[in-house]
């Protein structure tokens, strides 16, 4: 794939729900290798905006270029094929499986489509030490075995970030991955996401603060739907607007 224009271009995205204008005219580029953080205030557009560049549901207008390709009209599958991984805000893991068994699966990608793969007798070997490294990366090692089911809400958040990352994703997209993360795991999970390869473009929904103003390398604030600044962690932890909607005037003093 080229990488000479950006890896993902947004322009003139917009998503309507009856009369309500979730997404409006989003201008957005993010070059290939970035990390940038999507901010703002509940029902600012941000996770919907997200579902929209993944492709979980159709753009009222716009355009959407993933990979130097127009993805707007393809579906969800065909732009994970491309080299897009995502998690959501709510826990979509199987959780009568195993830890190593979800991350299995991760491994196997998109095309795999059945799980007779974890009834057979013999896995593929390379893809188990896979699902294995990428447990051991998020810190997942000592519940390998555990049922998902029975994991705290930590870990299986955890288990999200670790099966996103199982997919060898080229744009990987995090919707809040420290939500129920304890100040340990949040650690962590920080120093997770500063050691990500420089070829993974990273895209990051967060509301701790601390992690994506460390993580990010530019960050693009959103409110009521559309883009009203952008700009470095340093500049945004300035900006008296980005204060006034969201961070509080304790957070920069």
């Amino acid at each position: 794939m080229s990488s000479a224009g950006p890896i993902l271009r947004l322009t003139d995205v917009r998503k309507e729900f009856g009369g309500v204008h979730a997404v409006r005219g989003v201008d957005l580029e993010v070059a290939y290798g970035e990390r940038r953080a999507l901010l703002g205030p509940n029902g600012a557009g941000k996770t919907t905006l997200f579902n929209a560049i993944a492709g979980d549901f159709a753009v009222t207008s716009g355009t959407i270029e993933l990979f130097d390709e127009d993805v707007t009209y393809l579906p969800k599958r065909a732009r994970t094929r491309l080299g897009m991984t995502r998690t959501y805000q709510i826990s979509r893991l199987f959780a009568g499986l195993t830890v190593l068994d979800n991350l299995y699966l991760a491994s196997l990608g998109v095309g795999s489509g059945h799980f007779s793969v974890l009834r057979r007798k013999k896995r593929d070997t390379a893809l188990n030490d896979h699902a294995r490294a990428v447990a051991e990366r998020v810190g997942l090692t000592p519940v390998l075995d555990a049922l998902v089911g029975t994991l705290s809400h930590g870990e299986q958040r955890q288990l999200e970030v670790g099966m996103a990352l199982a997919g060898r994703p080229q744009l990987l997209l995090l919707d809040e991955p420290a939500a129920g993360l304890s100040p340990a795991e949040r650690v962590a999970l920080t120093e997770l996401l500063l050691r990500l390869e420089p070829e993974i473009t990273l895209i990051i929904i967060e509301h701790d603060m601390d992690i994506a103003l460390r993580v990010a390398e530019r960050v693009t604030m959103m409110h009521d739907g559309s883009v009203v600044v952008e700009g470095t962690p340093a500049e945004i932890r300035a900006n008296e607007l980005v204060h006034d909607l969201y961070l509080g005037r304790s957070h920069g003093e």
